[in-house]
């Protein structure tokens, strides 16, 4: 390196470390952005409690991270630049730039008075320090809707990301702010990156100001839009190559539908808030022992049949309906899901509403031969590994409004701080185009929807069909969630006077009685339909009581 460079080089570094931003705005600028104390760490060569220290004040960057550190925060203060104050215009570049070169400014005004008794509140976080999402609703600081929420679980902005309520006089027509109109989706393979239209990306901080309450919901139609024209072009494209023979069609479309799934699911995830990991370090309970091996972690799988029915008895008057569940394993991907890195506790340290993972756990007896135990048809007694989807079914069911059991000894944990949205985005996507092809009588879309889901689930564990993520954790917790919402529509049935005849995989319930005035009838995800087979009803069939 010339001395010249050497010189520039060693200048720029100082005038970025005598322009060190104060440690609220290090961690509003890394929120913003939707990193995790961990991924700056790694980025910067430190640990994340460094991170930590470094955005609450207790030290100061420090050589050789500082550097690179100083200029993350540089960059995503061009990309971030914080929220203006009420009554003022928005902060123009000098604004930004003077943070970072130490040029003296005014300094930010907050969106108005907090009052006393809010003033304490803290964002609730996960292990890993990243804010946890729940449901969402006003904060109790400015009004502005958010889905962070405070450690007594009110709706909180993360890191005073509170907007404010009077919003600042635009600098731009509504004509000139207004999304570009999107483009004609291309009949191309999903995964083509040079067909793929990029869907609007809105910065969390500007997705979260209420004066613009129409662009970001318009931002989400446009990408949603954008990809189901991906999912129409790719049954349009196999359609054609295969020269309208519907079966090879089919067979093409079913062959593309893991790559097409995860193109889909990076997709929806490139505005998301945080991030995930596709490869973490996970415990050694879940993966398995070997390839010949069972997986260790117990997903629930009912198999029940009642006792007190047979189709052998004597006299067989009961006339039952079996019933057929929709797209179960996408109703599924609504799941509450650990994303953080899974910690080790003993106890109930581990289990908390906002938590998930997988739970060692000695279950109470199940005393009730006409409704189908929540753990499934488990022949060997003692402790077992369950799923989180799992332990909340067994903690309901020992409730109050319940009371069909005793809670679950829990005796120790792998979990980390979750949400219940993660997958969601895909989920509606996916959800969107069934019923679209279900309404168009659109087979090849339906099958291919189907097999892109179905195939998302069962290969994002330990799979050689699925090389972009090794996530075992997320899909025990999706089946053994299709299993909990399965022996929930059974004991909603029973709790409505009908009988259980018997509950089977993830989508056959058996019923007696008018099952028509529990559930509605339909080809909806929420709805249930009457088992069909080679062409003909059968799903009604008579069954007598055993020994009466």
């Amino acid at each position: 390196m010339s001395e010249a460079n050497s010189v520039e080089a060693l200048l720029e570094e100082a005038r970025l470390v005598a322009a060190m931003p104060p440690p609220e705005e290090r961690l509003r600028l890394r929120e913003a952005a939707g990193f995790s104390r961990a991924h700056f760490a790694a980025t910067v060569g430190v640990g994340r409690q460094t991170i930590a220290n470094w955005e609450t004040g207790v030290s100061d960057p420090t050589p050789p991270a500082r550097y690179p550190y100083l200029r993350i925060l540089k960059g995503l203060a061009e990309i971030y630049p914080a929220p203006p104050a009420p009554h003022a215009p928005p902060a123009n570049s000098e604004e930004i730039a003077a943070l970072y070169t130490g040029t003296p400014t005014m300094p930010p005004q907050l969106p108005g008075p907090v009052p006393a008794a809010l003033a304490g509140l803290e964002t609730l976080r996960g292990p890993d320090g990243r804010a946890i999402e729940g449901d969402p609703g006003p904060c109790v600081r400015c009004g502005v809707e958010t889905t962070y929420q405070s450690t007594d679980g009110r709706p909180l902005h993360s890191g005073a990301l509170c907007q404010p309520i009077t919003p600042a006089p635009p600098t731009r027509g509504p004509e000139a702010t207004a999304p570009a109109p999107a483009p004609a989706a291309p009949a191309q393979a999903v995964p083509a990156p040079a067909t793929t239209p990029a869907p609007a990306v809105v910065s969390p901080v500007a997705a979260r100001v209420p004066t613009r309450p129409q662009r970001r919901s318009k931002s989400a139609e446009r990408a949603e839009a954008d990809l189901m024209g991906l999912i129409r072009g790719a049954v349009e494209h196999e359609a054609e190559r295969a020269g309208g023979d519907e079966d090879a069609t089919l067979k093409a479309l079913i062959g593309r539908a893991i790559p097409d799934v995860m193109h889909l699911f990076n997709e929806t995830r490139a505005t998301a808030r945080y991030e995930y990991t596709a490869y973490p370090a996970l415990p050694d309970i879940l993966h398995k022992p070997s390839k010949k091996d069972p997986d260790q972690i117990w997903e629930a799988r009912p198999a029940y049949n009642n006792p007190a029915y047979s189709m052998r008895a004597p006299e067989r008057d009961i006339k039952v309906t079996a019933l057929d569940v929709n797209a179960a394993y996408l109703s599924a991907l609504k799941v509450w899901l650990p994303i953080g890195k899974l910690e080790h506790s003993t106890g109930m340290d581990g289990v908390g509403p906002k938590r998930s993972g997988v739970h060692l756990i000695t279950p109470a007896e199940w005393a009730h031969p006409h409704l189908p135990d929540p753990l499934g048809d488990r022949d060997t007694p003692g402790a077992l590994w369950i799923t989180d989807a799992t332990l909340r079914l067994l903690l309901r069911l020992s409730g109050p409004k319940w009371a069909l059991t005793e809670a679950p000894t829990v005796h120790e944990s792998w979990t980390s701080g979750a949400t219940e949205n993660f997958l969601d985005a895909l989920r509606k996507l996916l959800v969107a185009a069934r019923s679209e092809a279900i309404a168009a009588g659109d087979r090849l879309t339906l099958e291919y929807v189907k097999a892109m889901y179905s195939k998302f689930v069962s290969t994002m564990g330990e799979s050689v069909h699925n090389r972009e993520m090794v996530r075992p954790d997320w899909m025990h917790l999706i089946h053994s969630q299709a299993y909990a919402l399965h022996c929930g529509r059974a004991y909603k049935a029973h709790q409505a006077g009908l009988d259980i005849v018997a509950l089977k995989h993830t989508d056959e319930l058996h019923v007696t009685g008018d099952w028509r005035q529990v559930f509605t009838e339909g080809r909806g995800v929420s709805e249930l339909k009457v088992k069909q087979g080679d062409g003909k009803t059968a799903g009604e069939y008579l069954v007598g009581k055993v020994g009466g």
